[in-house]
């Protein structure tokens, strides 16, 4: 079994690799249309733990993967995470004016150069994937970033978190959607934001090491629980860690309890892959520990 110290170590040097390949796949600040280019890197560096794409890497490496062919696939991965991200914090949104403790994208760039960043970052991480992965890893993806998928769960973030307050449309005008956050959703809707505008992006990442890889159907539904349930676990967590969601529902013992148990789940189907499924075992276990 993989330490805590081994696994931070894995972490650490994965996300020194996917940096690397991030900075060479991304348009330097310097190519035409500057500004949007700057944004764009802005918006990826220096970025979080990476998690996206080292799952990606690790579950490669569980159906026998040895070498860093599938690492453009992982950029595209990160280049999607961070275009969730941008538009996320968007006024329109969450208007968030601060992201892993500095500026968001819109208040360093504008909200129009924000935008447009997102928008490129999805269209890179879709070049990306025609040009190293396969039409099955764009179909997987698509598929989880879609109106079913994490633009779905957004949606339903915002309908269900907030109340419109219309006033009509008299006089030619338009009636006022603007939308007041506060309001707690239901818990079918909190299942729904959950498996949904976050567990789907990690499910499409842990699937996907597999696809590049080839192995079968058998292998790549148990890939796709694992992620699905580690999602689940993540945004617990997460909840915990902000006495948000999960918590003002259920309180945080159930809260947390049910992670133990989401992760469980999760690393159940990792079975048939044997030891060479220690790196995603650990990485989840590492997530429910997490603090920050």
């Amino acid at each position: 079994m993989v330490s805590i110290m081994d696994i931070r170590n894995y972490i650490s040097k994965k996300k020194k690799v996917i940096d690397k390949a991030l900075d060479k796949h991304l348009p330097s600040s310097k190519t035409m249309p500057q500004a949007l280019h700057k944004a764009m890197r802005y918006a990826v560096f220096p970025g979080g733990k990476r998690i996206r794409p080292i799952l990606t890497l690790a579950s490669f490496e569980a159906c026998g993967g040895s070498n860093n062919s599938i690492l453009p696939v992982a950029c595209g991965i990160e280049f999607i995470h961070t275009y969730t991200l941008i538009h996320d914090d968007l006024p329109c949104m969450d208007n968030d004016d601060y992201r892993r403790g500095r500026l968001s994208c819109h208040k360093k760039s504008g909200e129009d150069i924000a935008l447009l960043a997102g928008d490129a970052l999805l269209t890179l991480a879709f070049q990306l994937f025609s040009e190293y992965g396969n039409a099955q890893i764009i179909k997987e993806v698509s598929r989880a970033i879609g109106s079913q998928g994490t633009i779905g769960g957004q949606v339903v973030d915002i309908l269900a978190t907030s109340d419109p307050i219309p006033q009509g449309y008299g006089a030619g005008k338009r009636p006022d959607t603007t939308r007041v956050r506060g309001r707690q959703g239901t818990k079918k809707e909190l299942n729904y934001i959950a498996s949904h505008k976050t567990g789907a992006l990690f499910e499409a990442a842990v699937k996907t090491g597999g696809i590049f890889k080839g192995v079968g159907s058998k292998k790549i539904n148990s890939l796709g629980n694992f992620g699905k349930n580690f999602g689940f676990t993540f945004q617990l967590i997460d909840d915990l860690m902000d006495g948000d969601g999960y918590v003002k529902t259920y309180g945080a013992e159930r809260t947390r309890n049910m992670a133990g148990d989401s992760n469980g789940r999760a690393k159940k189907g990792l079975k048939v892959f044997g030891n060479r499924a220690a790196r995603l075992v650990e990485i989840s276990d590492l997530v429910l520990k997490r603090r920050s």
